[in-house]
């Protein structure tokens, strides 16, 4: 058995999103993604599909030019290859789940460019 917590030992970044990986599993790595209020990630895109779930706060979620209001408890899958991109809102604690085969280094490279 493997645990974790999105609650414990919170560490936000003052200039990028926080990146850390809390899991990773023989199926998936879980990310968590503390992001304060107003901090963006610039448009990216994944080679595999995503879920994204706000544990707290709430999120502009863009994805293909539309912008979705997502606050605590919201949950989105996105296949491969979709644009989006995200800024804080308030304080944010998010969940990323990747694909076993994506990079974690990918999602930090993504906050330390935006």
């Amino acid at each position: 058995m493997k645990s974790a917590s999105l609650t414990r030992n919170l560490k936000y970044n003052d200039s990028k999103p926080a990146i850390e990986i809390l899991l990773d599993t023989d199926s998936s790595k879980e990310i968590r993604i503390l992001i304060k209020k107003g901090q963006v990630m610039k448009e990216h895109k994944t080679s595999y599909p995503i879920m994204v779930e706000i544990f707290e706060g709430k999120i502009s979620f863009g994805v293909n030019g539309d912008t979705h209001q997502l606050e605590k408890g919201d949950l989105v899958s996105l296949e491969a290859s979709i644009p989006h991109d995200l800024k804080a809102e308030e304080d944010s604690t998010i969940r990323l789940s990747l694909s076993k085969a994506d990079s974690v280094e990918r999602v930090k490279e993504v906050a330390k460019g935006s």
